[in-house]
């Protein structure tokens, strides 16, 4: 098996709760640790394995080699399920998993542009057929614009600084490198506040991570058709590793178990909103000690998990 650890694996595939005979999906198969987990609980079944990441795809297909009969890869886009599916002639699955977070197969590969600490090129595409990169963002964007994707998604309270310090410093030369980056914004954050909390370049790393492959925009919409497709009693687990991404997996798990839009004051639902999820997971599920010991990037995962219900 590939380096790359599978987070909360053991805890998700239980969740899932299996069948030996059913229809499966691995959304961000990666290297295929959730995966193996799951085809080696299946007999009759079926997984259906999509990444956007062709040089995942490669190493996935290596490691469940021995699993073929009872896997299907697709290079895709797992917010385009539905077509997925309809193309492989099948109407509902019995369960999916999402693991949002980018693998270790990305961050250690200087090439790809995802790390702050090596360098390498501005890139940060999870699919590498895609146009836009980190690059054309710091170079072409506007400051605004740059600072409100570094305040939305990087939660960075210095974005407006930094977006500044990014247009004065490609003026004189084009931003190309990660280290190139990453130094612009370790100048652009005053000494007294790089003392404490993460690397001073990690917030606007993932900012520009985000924007890059759109992580956010599709999530909300991906889930409502998982949702859909799901059989009644069918699960959907989503492991995610910063707040905006698990803020958007609550909201909308929440929505999908209580989605009446009555008035409080109206004493019997009358909307017609129909119930289509329960809530497995109460609160997320965290790593524990032991995990994080062995694998330092579990530290942010959140689980949450629900079931499809009959409506």
């Amino acid at each position: 098996m590939d380096e790359h650890k599978p987070v909360l694996l053991m805890e998700t595939v239980e969740l899932l709760n299996v069948k030996k005979d059913g229809i499966y999906v691995d959304g961000t198969i990666g290297s295929g640790g959730h995966a193996m987990e799951i085809l080696k609980r299946l007999e009759n079944g079926k997984l259906i394995g999509i990444d956007r990441d062709r040089n995942a795809m490669e190493i996935a297909c290596k490691n469940l080699n021995n699993y073929m009969d009872k896997l299907v890869l697709i290079k895709d886009n797992f917010k385009n399920i539905k077509n997925i599916i309809g193309e492989l002639g099948i109407d509902r699955i019995d369960g999916v998993v999402l693991d949002l977070g980018f693998s270790s197969i990305q961050v250690d590969d200087p090439a790809r542009g995802f790390s702050y600490q090596s360098e390498g090129p501005l890139d940060m595409r999870m699919d590498e057929e895609e146009i836009l990169t980190a690059k054309d963002i710091v170079n072409k964007w506007s400051e605004k614009d740059i600072a409100k994707i570094i305040s939305e998604y990087g939660e960075e309270k210095w974005s407006s600084r930094i977006a500044k310090f990014i247009v004065e410093a490609r003026e004189k030369q084009e931003i190309s490198t990660t280290t190139q980056l990453a130094e612009i914004i370790k100048s652009a954050i005053p000494a007294r506040a790089r003392r404490s909390g993460p690397h001073p370049a990690k917030r606007t790393f993932q900012a520009l991570r985000i924007a890059v492959n759109s992580e956010l925009n599709m999530l909300h919409e991906a889930i409502l058709d998982f949702v859909d497709i799901l059989k009644p009693g069918g699960r959907i687990c989503i492991i995610s590793f910063h707040s905006l991404e698990d803020r958007i997996v609550k909201q909308t798990f929440k929505k999908l178990e209580n989605p009446c839009i009555c008035k409080p004051d109206v004493p019997v639902c009358v909307c017609g909103q129909k119930q289509k999820l329960k809530l497995i997971t109460k609160k997320p599920i965290l790593p524990d000690l032991v995990e994080i010991e062995k694998n330092p990037r579990a530290r942010s995962a959140r689980l949450r998990v629900g079931e499809r219900v009959e409506t």
